[in-house]
């Protein structure tokens, strides 16, 4: 049996070693950060993830953090995942190659007559006969059935061509969610990644248990500070007083860093070498949850103009969010005008089969330009009596004067089960709308200019109730029926949101308004009030100095001025 270094035993044993893989290798000593990445790596938690700008080198220090771990016990098994089968097979390739650089210190290593010794799987000397090689590798959705390891390492699984939906995104949360089945028992697993958006696998990992490190290229300022949280690295969060400057000066100095900003672009910079998705997704999710003005709504009256703001003072603090960080609930700035009377509402209904989708329900008023969701709801079932019961009572409760109803499913079917239980206790008319464009390009063109404007109007109530409608469903899955959730995740390619009834209800509901959009709030008040003094005028008139009706209340016109 080969006796180890002790130097390469203990804390500083395996930031040791990787001084002697890069000398081996004909590259610089370490630098502060990969001695750092090492150590993380190393020394970290059995379920760890290093979030790594590109270019400081994560995969050579994995890469040598496999060689290490096997110089200290052949038996190991390790498992490389990648989110292409060549990406996994070149980082089994270089392990297998760094073996051979390293010459008579780990000669003993190299795999024997007999042994597996390929790109795709390899055997070290001296390790037991097993089914699991050594170290092999595979592609995110390769089969795994029957595979053992000790180490599961996943090297950047998540791409842009495996994460664009949340299809996709699902497809891949349940692939890595099988390395738990074919871990040894006091296993680990380690990711090693660059986020691509906010919805990323390595964005959902804390949530399984896994503890997260990022090393950015730039020493974060304050707001960047706030999306990392504790994730931040000690070694640069301790550099407070020293935001924008290089974490490692000497690979990528300013220069350096500013000439790939210009050449990546900002967004892409921001993701690559800041780890910081925000830009990426203020590109990517058209609409913003800070756009809306949340206030308590009346089913029958309301003011004839709200203000929007983003004070931090007038934030709902109490008021649950699903929207991206930093994003709030805010209330009016300030109401203008009298109590007047919608000119409308409408409901709107999508309705769904058996499946997993809901039949969303959804109430919207308009004033002078303005929509208010009065209600926006989502039923589980499709053409049951509980559910076209509870749409009666939902128009009714909102006074609706018009129901839309969504006709591409079951050919107007619905409409028909739909119009028994109206004409019981609710008559309304039922409009049949059909849609022959893209689902998420139409929601997104109907409500990002009614955001942009401010002119969407949401009722505090319907906020909660959001909330309170998923409890019943299972954690991971809560969130995506959620309204909220779905209109600030919702993008234009087609599949981007596994549930998006609500919205789409939302969205068809708006549709109606185009026309009323158009008006002007204030000039809607300016006519308001000149028709009301115009009719004060007149019954003036007519009847001389006696009592005038003035608003709700009887009062006492005399003569202006002097009497004759």
């Amino acid at each position: 049996m080969t006796t180890v270094d002790p130097r390469l035993l203990g804390p500083d044993g395996f930031k040791n070693w990787l001084f002697i893989c890069w000398n081996a290798l004909g590259l610089p000593a370490p630098t502060p950060v990969q001695y750092d990445i090492a150590d993380w790596i190393s020394r970290g938690p059995r379920r760890c993830v290093t979030q790594a700008f590109r270019g400081v080198g994560k995969s050579y220090v994995c890469s040598s953090y496999v060689v290490w771990r096997l110089l200290l016990d052949p038996s190991l098994n390790f498992l490389v995942i990648s989110a292409s089968k060549n990406r996994a097979d070149d980082f089994t390739t270089f392990t297998l190659k760094l073996i051979e650089e390293l010459g008579p210190l780990v000669a003993h290593m190299r795999p024997k007559e007999g042994q597996r010794c390929s790109k795709i799987a390899f055997d070290v000397g001296g390790a037991p006969p097993a089914h699991a090689p050594s170290v092999t590798s595979k592609g995110v959705f390769s089969s795994i059935t029957g595979a053992r390891a000790d180490e599961i390492i996943c090297d950047d699984v998540a791409s842009w061509s495996n994460s664009q939906t949340q299809a996709m995104r699902d497809k891949l949360s349940a692939a890595t969610g099988e390395y738990e089945a074919i871990l040894k028992p006091g296993g680990r697993i380690l990711y090693l990644g660059t986020p691509q958006t906010e919805q990323d696998i390595l964005h959902e990992l804390p949530t399984r248990g896994f503890a997260t490190r990022i090393w950015p290229a730039r020493v974060p300022n304050s707001r960047q500070r706030a999306g990392y949280g504790d994730m931040l690295a000690p070694s640069i969060a301790q550099r407070v007083d020293e935001p924008g400057t290089p974490v490692e000066p000497t690979r990528f100095s300013n220069e350096d860093l500013l000439e790939r900003e210009l050449s990546y672009g900002r967004q892409m910079f921001a993701l690559q070498f800041l780890l910081d998705q925000s830009l990426s997704d203020i590109d990517r999710y058209p609409l913003k949850i800070n756009d809306l003005i949340v206030t308590d709504l009346d089913p029958e009256y309301c003011h004839e103009k709200y203000t929007w703001c983003n004070d931090p003072d007038k934030a709902w603090l109490d008021l649950p969010c699903v929207g991206m960080a930093g994003d709030r609930f805010y209330r009016p700035l300030m109401t203008a005008g009298e109590q007047v009377k919608y000119d409308t509402c409408v409901l709107s209904v999508d309705p769904s089969g058996r499946g997993a989708d809901e039949t969303a329900v959804a109430a919207v008023a308009s004033y002078g330009g303005q929509l208010m969701v009065l209600e926006c709801v989502g039923l589980k079932g499709g053409y049951d009596p509980p559910v076209l019961e509870e749409i009666v009572k939902i128009a009714k409760r909102n006074k609706a004067r018009l129901i839309l109803c969504e006709a591409n499913l079951g050919g107007g079917m619905f409409s028909s089960l739909l119009k028994p239980y109206l004409s019981k206790s609710y008559r309304c008319p039922i409009e049949e709308v059909t849609h022959s464009t893209q689902k998420e390009k139409r929601i997104c063109d109907v409500l990002e200019p009614l955001l942009n404007q401010h002119s969407l109007i949401l009722n505090r109530s319907v906020v909660l109730k959001d909330a309170e409608s998923v409890q019943d469903r299972s954690q991971d899955t809560q969130r995506q029926y959620q309204l909220l959730w779905q209109l600030s995740r919702i993008q234009r390619l087609r599949g981007a949101l596994r549930h998006d009834d609500r919205l789409d209800a939302l969205a068809m509901a708006c549709q109606y308004f185009v026309d009323h959009v158009a008006k002007d709030t204030d000039r809607e008040m300016r006519l308001r009030k000149s028709d009301a003094h115009e009719a004060l005028l007149r019954e003036y008139l007519e009847t001389g100095p006696s009592k005038v009706i003035l608003g709700r209340k009887p009062v006492e016109m005399g003569w202006i001025g002097a009497r004759p």
